[in-house]
């Protein structure tokens, strides 16, 4: 016989605590990141059938456009990462780095303005790669968390730039709507920035002349440029930018070749993020804590242990909130801790020393004082504008959370 009524533990529904333990398995268990989120959707699915009245036909029509559309952007956001790459502008970028830590400082604000049109990941590896040639493969820890603060600030007020603000643009928030986080972003890079270049000009200075100049792909930008534009229009004619990514990309592989294998590289990482997406979409919010500028503070610290793509999605939800202020807290929040953003992850894996909470928050203790100040610099500017909720909860949602 089916329990239709939901299980509370000390107060809270047992779907929190399966999900919450599923982002604590992903966080301790990086290696098996996927194996993890899939094992944990299966739990919550299997509980939410089992002890609530929750319907899963009705729930996939309901989010099944914004899923696959958020799965393609990722796979089609790889191709062009890898456009923009290989069309030479990473290569000839150190040139124009200064000779001091100032370098160093140039170096994450080029991070910071490629993470607006690129993936917040895609623009950590470029500077990360780039780092690793003009500092000889000597690179502090606190300069490495440095480069993923100034990614993960990039892109948390462009749609383009993180995948949780592609979320919101996906879900029916518009784009003004989250460059305000840029008034929070900005401080921060120059907070986090200069001290992370400082720390790493103690460590090795810049070594630029030695890097060998690269011939610019004019097809290849020329690609890239029709992928963004793309994603663009086809949002605001068909409210599903995945389109016009790949149209654009079908199309460029007829101008240059398209290295194919970044999807198949990117599709494990795709399905793990849509799996955590999917989980928190089946979560209760009702009884979550009430949309404020304190909840999204909290927000940007539990996004730095947990990752910030289920937190989004639970509060996109929710509705309610600030969008701008949401984005630049669970974006540039991640940052605190080494496994709290995708960025951070993708960069451990080039440089394995990062995998240390302690020597992480230790030696990058200045994107913590970064982001509690700028969160502050961007209320006192802004000040706490929050939107009605956009959506409406679907039935099975409101039926289960009654239980």
């Amino acid at each position: 016989m089916l329990l239709l009524s939901s299980i509370h533990i000390f107060g809270i529904d047992l779907a929190f605590i399966l999900f919450a333990a599923t982002l604590i398995g992903v966080a301790l268990f990086h290696h098996k990141t996927l194996e993890v989120a899939l094992i944990g959707l299966a739990t919550v699915l299997l509980y939410k059938l089992l002890c609530t009245d929750f319907q899963l036909v009705h729930h996939l029509h309901h989010e099944g456009k914004d899923l696959l559309n958020l799965f393609a952007l990722l796979l089609g956001f790889a191709v062009l990462a890898d456009h923009f790459e290989h069309s030479g502008i990473p290569a000839k970028l150190p040139h124009y780095l200064p000779d001091d830590w100032k370098g160093g400082f140039v170096l994450l604000i080029l991070a910071f303005i490629l993470s607006a049109f690129l993936d917040n990941i895609a623009a950590t590896m470029i500077a990360g790669g780039i780092a690793h040639v003009v500092f000889k493969k000597k690179l502090h820890i606190g300069y490495l968390a440095g480069i993923v603060a100034a990614s993960n600030a990039g892109g948390s007020g462009s749609v383009l730039g993180d995948t949780t603000t592609t979320m919101m643009w996906i879900d029916g928030i518009a784009i003004k709507d989250v460059l305000h986080a840029y008034a929070a972003a900005v401080p921060a890079l120059i907070i986090s920035g200069i001290i992370a270049s400082i720390q790493q000009h103690k460590h090795q200075p810049i070594l630029k002349d030695e890097i060998v100049t690269a011939k610019i792909s004019t097809r290849r930008l020329a690609v890239s440029l029709m992928i963004l534009a793309g994603a663009i229009a086809t949002n605001i004619a068909f409210d599903f930018p995945a389109i016009g990514v790949w149209a654009a990309i079908l199309v460029g592989s007829l101008i240059i070749t398209t290295h194919w294998q970044v999807v198949r590289h990117a599709l494990s990482g795709a399905l793990f993020l849509l799996s955590l997406v999917l989980c928190a979409s089946m979560m209760p919010v009702d009884e979550l804590p009430a949309a404020s500028w304190q909840t999204a503070f909290g927000l940007g610290f539990l996004s730095s242990v947990f990752d910030n793509i289920p937190l989004t999605k639970l509060a996109l939800t929710q509705g309610g909130y600030d969008w701008g202020v949401l984005a630049f807290a669970v974006g540039f929040g991640g940052s605190m801790v080494w496994f709290g953003s995708s960025a951070g992850v993708a960069l451990s894996n080039i440089y394995p020393e990062v995998k240390s909470v302690f020597a992480w928050v230790k030696n990058g203790w200045h994107v913590i004082m970064a982001y509690v100040v700028s969160f502050f610099i961007m209320l006192a500017v802004f000040g706490w504008e929050p939107h009605p909720p956009h959506k409406v909860v679907p039935a099975d949602t409101e039926q289960s959370n009654q239980h």
